[in-house]
C-alpha cells in the first residue's frame, strides 16, 4: 500500500521495551512509510545504545526521522518537540507518503495529537535554578505553592513537577487553576497501541536491560562531556553514573534500570489507557497483523471523539 495524496499520521505507541521500532520497521516497509521519532529521549544523540535508539542497519531500511537531533547537554520539552516534528510531518505528508509516528513519550504524542492552549514558556533564569534542585526539592517546593497540583502531578518526573513549579511561580497563580488543556488538532487520528502483558513486558525490559549494559551503555555515558537536566535524571542515566563512580556493581545497577522501568511503563500504560483513539494490539502480534490493523485504521471513518482532556 503506497499512499500518493497527502495524509494524516499513523501512530505508533506503547510502554517502553513493547516493540515499537521494530513493528515501525514492518509498518513502513508495508506502506511506504516514513518513521517519526516521538520518543523524548531518542531525540538526543550520542545516547543510542542507552536510549535504544534505531540501529544504523535499521535506519537504512526506512527512512527516520528526528533522531539524534539535539545535543546532549540540551533540555528539549513538548512545546519545543511539537515545533520540530509538525514541519516534517507536512514535508513527509506532502509527498505523499505516510508519516508513522512512534513513541512512548505520552505528553510529546499529545502535543502532536491535540493542540494545547497557551500557557507561559519557560523562563531561562528560573530554569535554570529549578533545575539546580532535586526531585524531591522540586515537590515540597510545588506542594507549598500549590497542594493541589502537588497531589494530581506524577511526582517521580521532575520534567512535569518542575514544569508545574515554573507555571505557578511565572504567572503568581496555582498551576491547577490553568492546567494545560487540549483541543483534537485537525484531520483523522489513528493509532496503534501496543499492549503487553505486565510480567511478559518485565521480562522484555529485563532483557533489554542487559543487553545495554552488555553491549556499552556504561562506555556511552562515559564519552559524553554534558549532559542537560532532561538528561542527568532520565532512567538509566543515574544508575550508570554510579556504576561508573564504583557507587554500586553492575547487578545493582541492572536491578535498579529494570525496576524504575518498570514503574515507568506502568505509568505509561496508565496514560494511554485515556487515550481512547487508540486501537490496542498486542504487542507479540505477527507483522502480518500489525500491518492488517493498520490498514483496517487508514481505510475506516476518522476517529471523531479523540480523548480530550
Amino acid at each position: 500500500m503506497i499512499l500518493n495524496t497527502p495524509c494524516q499520521p499513523l501512530y505508533l505507541c506503547g510502554p517502553t521495551a513493547s516493540g515499537k521500532s521494530s513493528h515501525a520497521l514492518t509498518l513502513a516497509r508495508s506502506l511506504g512509510g516514513e518513521i517519526v521519532n516521538a520518543d523524548a529521549l531518542q531525540l538526543y544523540r550520542g545516547l543510542e545504545i542507552i536510549t535504544a535508539a534505531p540501529t544504523e542497519e535499521e535506519r537504512r531500511r526506512a527512512p527516520h526521522h528526528l533522531y539524534g537531533v539535539a545535543d546532549p547537554a540540551d533540555s528539549l520539552d513538548a512545546a519545543r518537540y511539537r515545533k520540530l516534528a509538525l514541519p516534517v510531518l507536512e514535508e513527509i505528508s506532502s509527498r505523499g507518503k505516510l508519516p508513522i509516528v512512534v513513541g512512548g513519550s505520552g505528553l510529546y504524542l499529545k502535543f502532536l495529537t491535540h493542540q494545547p492552549a497557551d500557557l507561559p514558556s519557560g523562563n531561562p533564569d528560573l530554569r535554570t535554578e529549578l533545575e539546580k534542585l532535586s526531585l524531591a526539592e522540586l515537590n515540597r517546593c510545588l506542594e507549598q505553592v500549590d497542594p493541589i497540583e502537588a497531589a494530581r502531578v506524577d511526582q517521580n518526573n521532575p520534567r512535569y513537577v518542575q514544569r508545574a513549579l515554573e507555571v505557578s511561580l511565572m504567572t503568581g497563580r496555582p498551576a491547577s487553576t490553568q492546567r494545560t488543556s487540549f483541543a483534537k488538532s485537525p484531520g483523522a487520528l489513528r493509532g496503534l497501541l501496543l499492549s503487553w502483558d505486565p510480567s511478559l513486558l518485565e521480562e522484555r525490559i529485563r532483557r533489554r536491560t542487559s543487553y545495554m549494559l552488555d553491549h556499552g551503555a556504561v562506555e556511552e555515558l562515559a564519552a559524553l562531556s554534558e549532559l542537560g537536566p532532561a538528561l542527568s535524571r532520565a532512567i538509566g542515566i543515574p544508575q550508570l553514573q554510579r556504576l561508573l563512580d564504583g557507587q554500586i556493581d553492575r547487578n545493582a545497577c541492572e536491578e535498579e534500570i529494570v525496576i524504575a522501568t518498570r514503574q515507568y511503563a506502568k505509568r505509561q500504560r496508565t496514560w494511554f489507557r485515556r487515550e481512547k483513539w487508540l486501537t490496542s494490539v498486542p504487542g507479540d502480534s505477527s507483522g502480518e497483523r500489525i500491518i492488517a490493523t493498520a490498514h483496517t485504521l487508514l481505510q475506516g471513518d476518522p476517529t471523531t471523539e479523540p480523548g480530550v482532556s
